[in-house]
């Protein structure tokens, strides 16, 4: 009986850090976009023999052979753009789980990218959610990143959770289970992603930077790394669609922005989750990152 009112007092005193849950963002704009079956608004990119669509959920693995990509049918110029993921427990280090806007292919060696990545981990520690803002080349060659990190405040590999990026004209906004995360506003034109994009998916091997800078890489051993999407959203205007397409909103106002209450929940998941702000890291040269002023 003592042992257990030891263990009741230390969760009190010494809680989870799962624990902690944001206040209610007040908005849930992931109801507001339909979502599409994988194979409705994507194909597969790369490593077709390492993709499964099963029960309306796409898996993706990464083993010692090769991982696997997917792509959007259409590039974009503004939307939202949304998957909901479920990672893989145990030992992930040096694995890369992507959901991503791109233009890499169209534009090689001065592409722009907006990145949500999960960076692997190893035992016992956490998966962390790279965000990261890439432009005009900014990610070829000398990689000038635009990196914010978080430790989620819950598991990622007990369930699926809605993961999503809104592009506008005047702003990103990343958000999890529709709480925002990160908004990243058009200062410039320099620093702002401009060119259409195409929605990707992908499971890599990042051995060399992904978990704590390469200092813990793949181990095949506990191969194959899987990774599972569903519920697919990818919202707003084409490339193709007429200069009158109206860009899509993530909060009560068509004009976009957040509402006090979505910026209340960002404010709260930075203050706790946040382990990694480039426009914090003093050791960064922020004259490549005027935004950061």
């Amino acid at each position: 009986m003592a042992l257990f009112l030891l263990l009741v007092l230390s969760s009190l005193i010494f809680p989870s850090s799962f624990a902690y849950w944001p206040s209610s963002p007040g908005y849930w704009p992931s109801s507001k976009f339909s979502s599409m079956s994988f194979y409705k608004g994507f194909r597969n990119l790369w490593g077709p023999q390492h993709q499964r669509d099963e029960q309306n959920a796409l898996t993706i693995w990464l083993d010692s052979s090769s991982g696997s990509g997917f792509k959007s049918v259409k590039p974009f110029r503004s939307g939202y753009f949304g998957a909901s993921i479920k990672l893989q427990p145990g030992y992930t280090a040096g694995v890369i789980t992507a959901f991503y806007l791109s233009n890499n292919e169209a534009h090689p060696g001065r592409h722009d990218e907006v990145d949500i990545e999960f960076l692997g981990t190893t035992f016992g520690k956490p998966y962390t959610l790279q965000t990261n803002v890439y432009i005009r080349g900014s990610g070829d060659g000398t990689i000038i990143g635009r990196e914010m990190k978080f430790h989620l405040w819950f598991d990622p590999t007990k369930d699926f959770h809605h993961y999503a990026i809104l592009w506008s004209p005047k702003e990103l906004i990343f958000l999890v289970d529709d709480v925002p995360i990160r908004r990243y506003p058009r200062k410039s034109a320099a620093t702002f992603p401009l060119r259409p994009m195409w929605v990707y998916g992908s499971i890599w091997d990042a051995s060399s930077w992904a978990t704590e800078d390469g200092k813990y890489k793949a181990d095949y051993r506990y191969q194959p790394f899987v990774a599972r999407y569903t519920d697919f959203k990818a919202c707003g205007c084409t490339a193709y669609a007429p200069a009158w397409c109206r860009p899509v909103s993530v909060s009560p106002f068509h004009s976009g922005g957040l509402s006090r209450q979505q910026y209340w929940a960002m404010r709260w998941v930075q203050s706790h989750h946040l382990v990694y702000d480039y426009c914090r890291d003093q050791k960064r040269d922020h004259f490549l990152t005027p935004e950061c002023y």
